[in-house]
């Protein structure tokens, strides 16, 4: 072959690489889609454009993965609506609870090193403070491979972070809930080992192990340990921002639309909460487990140690990332912070793809997932598809079915009829209709799960006994 002619053969591919791309993105902003479609009937899609406006979100940011390279970036909206500053793919978000996995590379590094051990009592390496022992810790101990897959025991689900105007604790305060934290102390709370319970407090507890082994700020220790060798170069778990890239940052926004008051909230807790990044820069993370978990020369982890991180050590738990049921080899994190919201779905297997996507709203997730569920059905993601629910007919009497239900007082499941038609409605959100399903159950196109009415109306079951709430009001 004439050598003139490679320029621009390559010049061509590239061109079709690029169209193919953005054939894919249009089908995608154009295809968004609820939680469930129902058997038999066509499933609704959305634009992104009126999605966003539906549940007032101002800004998202997208990176899709594919063969080990970032194949493409999307950005929409704005970082800071007032000011109309469009969001770009080097807008920085708040990762929230996708920190924790950034956090659990560094850990399994410092595994690696010898540094840290896995499954021995992090009181021995701890120095600035020290896990209280009491009962649930006689013979069980709180180990970094518990802390990683969320069975330590340890309370303290999440953290509010700190406005502008507020004090920020020192991370030995917040270990023990003395004031200024704004949470509750870190402690053991059930047997080390004999179960899942989600704990930022524990990943907190695994911040200052770190500090303590290492000698170095976390934030050092993190840029050394995962950002750098990453490629993440628009990211830092420095908290608050130093001021060179405040500019990058986007204005938080709460549910509803509002400017989050006194701006982003500064999060200490930095290991469960503290990472600032772009869509890109957490693509390239996931890239580097994936390229890990094949063992490629010169990864982030030792494949043997990347084989551990995504092996199911306790209900659907790896080492810092969730392993959805179902689906093979695909590692998976959800984050939520004041005025941010993201998620990162990908696949372990060679060239596998993944997603990142985030936003300057703490709207609960509902835009992402149906985003997600759009990135899904373009690529062949089976098991992210919408739940099918073939429809049923209502009982004869849905009056005694009308009510309040609720575990938590503070968080009423509200059930009403009008029309003939039962209505759902969970604490502030919007009433969706309560559709029967063929089975019996009953469900929603808001929600994937499932309800069902035991004792004639007396009690609301939800997703067959993962929730039993009593009736408290007629």
């Amino acid at each position: 072959m004439n050598c003139l002619l490679l320029p621009l053969l390559l010049v061509s591919f590239t061109a079709r690489a690029a169209d193919d791309a953005q054939t894919r993105v249009n089908r995608i902003e154009n295809g968004l889609l609820p939680p469930v479609a129902l058997k038999g009937r066509t499933t609704p899609r959305y634009t992104i454009a009126e999605r966003m406006k539906l549940y007032a979100v101002p800004g998202v940011s997208i990176a899709f993965i594919d063969k080990g390279q970032v194949a493409w970036m999307r950005a929409y909206g704005f970082a800071d609506v007032a000011h109309k500053t469009p969001v770009t793919p080097e807008t920085l978000f708040q990762a929230a609870s996708l920190s924790k996995p950034v956090t659990a590379a560094a850990a399994l590094r410092l595994v690696e090193q010898g540094l840290v051990s896995l499954d021995t009592d992090v009181n021995e390496k701890l120095r600035s403070w020290k896990a209280p022992d009491n009962e649930f810790t006689k013979f069980q101990k709180v180990t970094v491979r518990r802390i990683l897959s969320h069975s330590a025991g340890l309370g303290v689900g999440g953290f509010d972070g700190y406005s502008s105007t507020e004090t920020v604790p020192s991370l030995v305060q917040i270990l023990d809930g003395k004031k200024p934290a704004n949470s509750g102390p870190i402690r053991v709370e059930a047997v080390p080992g004999s179960a899942y319970a989600y704990s930022g407090g524990g990943y907190t507890i695994l911040q200052q192990l770190l500090i303590d082994v290492s000698g170095k700020p976390f934030s050092e220790l993190l840029r050394d340990l995962v950002l750098s060798p990453a490629g993440m170069t628009h990211s830092s778990f420095s908290q608050p921002l130093p001021a060179n890239l405040l500019a990058q940052a986007a204005v938080p926004y709460v549910a509803g639309g509002a400017p989050g008051e006194g701006g982003a909230h500064t999060y200490p807790e930095l290991a469960a909460a503290g990472l600032w990044t772009t869509a890109e820069d957490l693509a390239r993370y996931a890239i580097a487990i994936q390229n890990s978990y094949a063992g490629k020369k010169d990864s982030l982890l030792a494949k043997a140690t990347a084989r551990e991180m995504l092996t199911d050590q306790r209900q659907g738990r790896g080492l810092g990332f969730g392993l959805p049921a179902g689906s093979p080899q695909r590692f998976a994190h959800r984050g939520l912070n004041f005025g941010f919201a993201g998620t990162i779905q990908a696949f372990a297997e060679e060239g596998g793809q993944g997603v990142v996507i985030m936003t300057n709203t703490d709207e609960p997730g509902q835009f992402n997932e149906e985003l997600l569920r759009a990135v899904a059905a373009e690529y062949g993601w089976k098991d992210l598809m919408p739940v099918e629910r073939a429809p049923g007919r209502y009982p004869a009497d849905l009056a005694k079915l009308a009510g309040a239900y609720a575990a938590d007082p503070k968080n009423p499941y509200a059930v009403t009829l009008k029309n003939k038609k039962l209505w759902l409605k969970i604490g502030d959100g919007p009433a969706a209709e309560l559709l029967p399903s063929a089975d019996g159950r009953f469900f929603t196109l808001a929600k994937a799960s499932t309800y069902r009415f035991a004792d004639g109306g007396a009690r609301l079951i939800i997703d067959d006994g993962a929730v039993s709430m009593p009736k408290i009001s007629p």
